[in-house]
């Protein structure tokens, strides 16, 4: 390389351009408030990715080819104004442990390339309606331990590549029909943890390859035949710790990936005979698993159809010694594979 062509290629003191971009990053993050820490920035071909954890000062500007922030455990209540104007490359935005009670429907416009939004562990009630009206590259959306109480179809509008919903952790009682019409390309979707007595039968209509729903530790009395209709390929569902009393006898019919079950921690005494038709074998190994455990079974001759699946299908079973019988008196505390290979 001729000196002409080294002499281009640096900065005006000498220095190498990348180290110059660097400096410069860190003494733009760090200017405000000169006793704190900096956030750790990191430079690669992609761009610039930038970590803010206390006791650095939250950034106010982002350089122009920033594709990664995290501003996390921070407690803040407001984010700075215009944080992420200018950030048009954005693509990972982590907020999770803070205390934002709002966002503006303006809030995300800046990033259309985003793809990634967690905002665990926050404040927020609601969504502005908007929202996400320049998200249609969003591929994960996580809003884990925040306040909702009720969600509303229109705040998820946009969202057009979402493959991960994480509304785990909130205090849902209700979910409104057609939430996830747009939701097409949903892969996960996480409603665990929440206060969720009832479903909406239409709450999986939408989205066209669903593979993992999580429903543990909420309310439900009652899993209907027609709620898992629409997700013939669905590999992975989490019952368990609800209050789960009735399931209908084609609760299950047409599941023919299922990977994975657990019905543990509900209040099962009998299942309907044909439940388990399209499960395990023989059509198909429930490779992962299931677990029916700490359910009151009522061990009589209404679970021959159960002794048979189980018998059938033990080698995939969790939890065998916590799957006994609470009833009749005669049966109680036995373990209920013994009672059904007995059978």
């Amino acid at each position: 390389m001729s000196s002409r062509s080294q002499e281009q290629n640096q900065s005006p003191g000498g220095l190498d351009p990348y180290l110059s971009r660097t400096l410069f990053l860190l003494l733009l993050l760090a200017a405000s408030t000169p006793s704190a820490k900096a956030c750790l920035v990191y430079n690669s071909g992609n761009g610039s990715s930038i970590n803010c954890h206390p006791t650095a000062e939250p950034p106010h500007h982002l350089p122009a080819d920033t594709v990664y922030l995290a501003v996390e455990f921070f407690n803040l209540t407001q984010l700075p104004a215009n944080i992420l104007q200018g950030a048009s490359n954005l693509q990972e935005l982590h907020l999770s442990n803070n205390r934002l009670e709002n966002l503006s429907a303006e809030f995300l416009l800046p990033v259309p390339q985003l793809k990634v939004l967690d905002l665990t562990h926050n404040a927020l009630s609601q969504l502005p309606a908007g929202l996400f009206q320049a998200s249609a590259a969003l591929h994960t959306l996580v809003l884990k331990e925040n306040c909702l109480e009720v969600l509303r179809a229109l705040w998820l509008n946009g969202l057009k590549a979402l493959a991960y919903l994480d509304l785990s952790g909130n205090r849902l009682q209700m979910l409104p029909p057609g939430l996830l019409a747009n939701l097409t390309a949903l892969q996960i979707l996480d409603l665990g943890d929440n206060q969720l007595e009832v479903l909406p039968s239409d709450l999986l209509r939408g989205p066209l390859r669903l593979e993992r729903l999580h429903l543990e530790s909420n309310r439900l009395r009652v899993l209907g035949g027609d709620l898992l209709a629409p997700q013939p390929g669905l590999r992975y569902l989490f019952l368990q710790n609800n209050s789960l009393a009735t399931v209908a006898a084609g609760a299950f019919q047409g599941l023919k990936e299922l990977d994975m079950l657990d019905l543990s921690d509900n209040l099962l005494t009998s299942v309907p005979t044909g439940l388990w038709a399209s499960l395990g074998q023989p059509a198909r190994a429930m490779k992962e698993g299931f677990d029916i455990s700490s359910n009151p079974w009522v061990c009589d001759k209404n679970l021959d159809d159960l002794y048979r699946w189980l018998v059938a299908n033990n080698d995939t079973m969790f939890s065998r010694k916590d799957t006994l019988c609470a009833g009749p008196e005669d049966m109680k505390g036995r373990v209920l594979l013994e009672v059904a290979r007995s059978q």
